[in-house]
């Protein structure tokens, strides 16, 4: 009986359908705060006097942030065990940062306060959030990933239709006021901040206060039979003097990329790019003078898993880059691309352009209610031909509806694409964490999905300092064809899905 007993404590155990919803309920207020941030952050900048071009360059903060703060929350939500357990005091902590910046965002008096703001907001995000992630893997056997992840987009889909549909709402059913003199936010969109805010603070802590955590005492039992060399010294996998090499080889790539920009007259939002490049040389190079005097930190034990993925991880990185560079070129550039090509409006103060704003608002809660439906066909699709094949087929359908956006010019039919991009949202935030949650260590389950987001806030980087560029070089600053280069983007995903390697590394 007692070999019974021990052989059951090494199985997580299958938790029920209201266990999983209860564990998946905070995504939904935290897609309220990103919901309300992608569908608004480009009208509150332009509002406070910001050009088309350099709106990508503005929300620079929110991939900066997330690469900065979501591995570190990662390394050490692993290591972290108290009264509220392991994951949850994130959860909670993030969920009330969050709730204050939502309630100073729209009152901000400047651009560069906004901008501020906007780093705030999503460097409280991304507390909460990376945490989320690693919950469902703590949480479930890997029969039941796959539903977990897909209850998650469930709610990630509901509280984005919530956030985006809220200022046209206010507008249209409450007739608050859309407009206002320039260089003031509307009341709709700081109202909508407002009523998000609460929104996401009780979602929260619904979660935080209806979820129990294994131990992790218990999580190493479950994990015993997976335990690999990734779970120790990963720094130590990669001597000192490789670390010190690639270090400064990434160095000076970064300093000949910043020269070339100064050089060639480029657009200095590369600076930062090259600056990034540059940056990572020297956190290598330190990591390799750590190891020369047999030290370990944080710092080494986050490289050193960056170096030590297992191989599914790297195939699902390049995935991940081409869909979040087109995710990430719709958020930027909808609003100015549908106000400017479907309502004729670029002054940001005008009623069209607040008509079209407002739209945009519905098109996102649109694709978004999409994505909360396909939560549920996705586990289907994915039991019939793989999580790979399905993840492909979903990123093909957001190709179209980005294509979609450019080929239509009714606006009252822009419905139609968002379908698709729907589909292609809903799997981007379930399949690729199914995927990985069975092909890295447990014990190290917060760190690898924060390590994780690094191929989401790459892509973010890129698009943020290349996308302005090119349009203002190649398509005469028309935001449109943003969305031409997203979907080219997300047909790319969709091949490199189908090339992921089967086995867990």
């Amino acid at each position: 009986m007692s070999e019974t007993l021990t052989a059951l404590a090494r199985v997580r155990p299958r938790l029920s359908r209201l266990a999983i919803w209860n564990m998946c309920v905070g995504f939904f207020g935290i897609q309220i705060g990103f919901g309300l941030q992608n569908a608004n952050t480009s009208r509150i900048f332009q509002t406070l006097g910001a050009e088309v071009d350099s709106l990508a360059i503005l929300w620079i903060a929110a991939p900066l942030t997330g690469l900065l703060v979501q591995p570190i929350i990662g390394h050490f939500s692993d290591r972290t065990w108290g009264r509220l357990g392991r994951r949850r005091p994130y959860f909670l902590v993030g969920a009330i940062l969050t709730t204050l910046a939502l309630f100073v965002m729209p009152n901000s008096p400047s651009l560069w306060i906004a901008a501020s703001m906007l780093w705030v907001m999503d460097a409280s995000i991304n507390v909460t959030m990376e945490p989320f992630r690693a919950f469902v893997g703590d949480n479930l056997p890997e029969e039941q990933r796959t539903t977990g992840y897909a209850m998650q987009s469930f709610f990630i889909g509901a509280g984005a239709v919530f956030a985006s549909c809220l200022p046209w709402l206010l507008s249209n059913v409450f007739h608050v006021a859309s407009t206002a003199p320039g260089g003031v936010i509307p009341d709709s969109v700081r109202i909508s901040f407002y009523v998000g805010a609460v929104g996401l603070l009780t979602a929260v802590l619904w979660t935080v206060f209806t979820t129990r955590e294994y131990s992790p005492e218990q999580i190493a039992a479950f994990e015993a039979d997976r335990a690999t060399a990734a779970e120790g010294d990963s720094a130590a996998l990669r001597p000192a003097g490789r670390w010190l090499t690639g270090g400064l080889i990434w160095i000076a790539v970064g300093a000949l990329g910043f020269w070339g920009v100064i050089a060639a007259g480029l657009a200095k939002d590369l600076l930062i790019l090259t600056g990034f490049i540059a940056g990572f040389g020297l956190l290598q190079v330190a990591v390799g003078l750590f190891r020369r005097v047999q030290a370990s930190n944080g710092l080494t034990e986050i490289l050193g898993d960056i170096f030590a993925m297992p191989r599914t991880m790297r195939g699902l990185a390049v995935v991940q880059f081409f869909s979040w560079f087109a995710l990430f070129a719709m958020w930027i550039y909808m609003t100015p691309a549908v106000t400017a090509v479907h309502f004729g409006a670029a002054d940001a103060t005008s009623a069209a352009y607040g008509r079209g704003a407002d739209w945009v608002g519905v098109l996102m809660g649109i694709y978004n209610g999409v994505a909360a439906l396909a939560a549920f066909l996705i586990p289907v699709l994915a039991r019939r031909i793989g999580k790979r094949g399905a993840h492909a087929v979903n990123l093909a359908l957001g190709a179209a509806g980005l294509a979609g956006v450019f080929l239509i010019r009714d606006p009252a039919l822009l419905w139609l694409p968002m379908i698709g991009v729907g589909f292609a949202w809903a799997s981007i935030v379930s399949m690729p964490y199914a995927i990985l949650s069975s092909a890295v260590p447990g014990r190290k389950m917060g760190v690898y999905m924060g390590v994780f987001n690094i191929f989401i806030v790459v892509p973010q980087l890129v698009a943020a300092t290349l996308l302005g560029a090119l349009l203002k070089g190649l398509f005469g600053e028309q935001a449109i064809w943003a969305l031409v280069i997203g979907a080219v983007s997300f047909l790319i995903a969709a091949g490199a899905s189908l090339r992921v390697p089967q086995e867990a590394a």
